[in-house]
C-alpha cells in the first residue's frame, strides 16, 4: 500500500508543480491527461513485468550486443588492441559505437524508412494525446534522430511556429534520447530500464506538457517533413552521418572530462569547508522528490544526489555515479533511478537545443533560449514522472 500512495503522491507533487509553471490552466484537457496515465502505466508494466514485454527488451539487447559488437570492429582496426586489453574502457566500448550507430540511423533515413515510421508512429499518438500532429510527429523524430538534428526535419515550418509550439517541440527533444547513444546507455544500466524510460519518457512529456503548455490546434497545417539530405548522394549522406557520430563521441568524451573534473575539484572544496560533498549538499535538496517517487528513505539521500549530478551535467556522469552506489542500492531502486536518468534533461542540453535551432531560424532560436530554464523545469518533471510510475510498476 505504501507504493501505492508514494505513486499518487509523486502525481500530486509533480502535476501540482506543472499547474503551477502553466501558461493556460483553463486550457488543460484532465480527459487526456487520465487516459495517457493509464496507457502509461500499462506500458511500464508491459515492458518490466509482462513475459512478452521482456521478451522484447530481450531482443532489443540482443540486437543492440550485435550492433555493438559490429562497432568494436572498426575501433578494433583503428585502436589496436586496446580494447582486448582493457584500456580506455569508456570511450573505446561507450561513446565509440556511436558512431556505428549514427550511420545506421543515416542509411535508414537516406532510403526513407525513417520518415515513414515517424509519421505512422506520429498519426497514431495524436489521436491519443490531444495534441496535434507536429507534436506527435516530434516526439517520435526526436527519438531516432536525437535533439539537434531532429529540427532539421522540421526547418520548413519553424518560422511558423508559435512561441508556444516551439516551447512544446523543444521540450520534447530535451526530454527524451537519441536512439544513436542507446547502445552506451545498455552498457550502464539495465536494457529493460533503458527500454521502458524511452516509452515512459514519450508519454511523460505529452502529460506534462498538457499542464505546463496547454494549447489548441486550431487547423492542423499540413506537415511537410523537410528531407535531411536532399540533393546528396548515398555517400556523401553517409560520410555526414559518421562525421556527425564523431562529434558526439568528442563531444561527450569533453563535456565529461569537464564536468568530472570540475566536480571533484567542487566536491573537494564543500568537503573542506562544510564536511560534505558538493553532491552530498545536492543530494539533500533532491532528497525529498526521491522519497515521494518511491526510494526507502535510507537510500533516497544517495538516489537525489546521482539525480541533482544528472542535472547539473549530464546522463553519463551521473550513470558513472549509479555504477559506483549500484551495491548500496536495492534493486527496484537502481530501477526507478534508471529511468529517471535516461534523458537529455540536464542544463547543457538548454545551449544545444536552443543553439541546434538558431542555426535554422535565428529568431526562433532566440525565443527558446529565452524560456531555457522553463525548458529545464519540465523535462525534468518529465523523468520524476517516468521514474514513478516505473517504481510504482516495480513495487509487484
Amino acid at each position: 500500500m505504501s507504493h501505492i500512495f508514494h505513486f499518487f503522491l509523486a502525481l500530486v507533487v509533480i502535476g501540482g508543480l506543472a499547474v503551477l509553471a502553466s501558461n493556460n490552466r483553463k486550457d488543460i484537457k484532465i480527459r487526456y491527461i487520465i487516459q495517457l496515465i493509464i496507457i502509461e502505466l500499462f506500458l511500464a508494466w508491459f515492458f518490466l513485468n509482462s513475459n512478452v514485454g521482456l521478451g522484447i527488451v530481450k531482443g532489443f539487447d540482443d540486437l543492440f550486443v550485435h550492433l555493438l559488437s559490429y562497432a568494436a570492429k572498426g575501433t578494433s582496426f583503428v585502436f589496436g588492441g586496446m580494447i582486448e586489453a582493457n584500456l580506455a574502457f569508456f570511450f573505446l566500448n561507450v561513446l565509440c559505437p556511436i558512431i556505428f550507430i549514427s550511420a545506421l540511423i543515416g542509411i535508414l533515413q537516406h532510403i526513407k524508412v525513417l520518415p515513414i515510421i515517424i509519421r505512422a508512429i506520429g498519426t497514431v499518438l495524436s489521436k491519443i494525446n490531444g495534441m496535434g500532429k507536429l507534436e506527435s510527429f516530434n516526439a517520435v523524430s526526436s527519438l531516432i534522430l536525437g535533439q539537434s538534428e531532429n529540427f532539421i526535419a522540421y526547418k520548413n515550418v519553424l518560422d511558423k511556429m508559435s512561441e508556444r509550439r516551439m516551447y512544446t517541440m523543444a521540450a520534447t527533444a530535451m526530454s527524451t534520447v537519441s536512439m544513436s547513444i542507446v547502445g552506451a546507455y545498455m552498457t550502464m544500466l539495465d536494457a529493460k530500464y533503458v527500454v521502458a524510460a524511452l516509452i515512459l519518457n514519450m508519454f511523460s512529456t505529452f502529460i506534462i506538457l498538457s499542464l505546463i503548455n496547454p494549447y489548441s490546434v486550431e487547423s492542423e497545417e499540413d506537415i511537410q517533413m523537410s528531407n535531411l539530405h536532399e540533393g546528396q548522394s548515398f555517400f556523401e549522406m553517409l560520410g555526414e552521418y559518421i562525421l556527425a557520430g564523431f562529434k558526439v563521441a568528442l563531444i561527450v568524451t569533453a563535456m565529461l572530462i569537464g564536468f568530472i573534473a570540475l566536480i571533484a575539484g567542487v566536491n573537494a572544496i564543500f568537503h573542506l569547508i562544510f564536511g560534505i560533498t558538493f553532491q552530498e549538499c545536492l543530494g539533500y535538496v533532491f532528497y525529498p522528490f526521491a522519497w515521494i517517487i518511491g526510494i526507502p528513505s535510507d537510500e533516497a539521500l544517495k538516489v537525489g544526489s546521482i539525480m541533482a549530478t544528472k542535472m547539473v551535467s549530464n546522463e553519463f556522469v551521473a550513470m558513472q555515479s549509479l555504477q559506483e552506489v549500484a551495491t548500496q542500492l536495492s534493486e527496484r531502486s537502481k530501477g526507478i533511478l534508471s529511468v529517471f536518468l535516461v534523458s537529455f534533461a540536464n542544463f547543457s542540453s538548454i545551449g544545444i537545443v536552443a543553439g541546434a535551432i538558431k542555426g535554422l531560424n535565428e529568431k526562433q532560436g532566440n525565443t527558446v533560449a529565452r524560456f531555457g530554464l522553463k525548458l529545464l523545469f519540465g523535462s525534468t518533471l518529465v523523468s520524476f514522472l517516468s521514474a514513478a510510475i516505473a517504481g510504482l510498476i516495480l513495487s509487484f
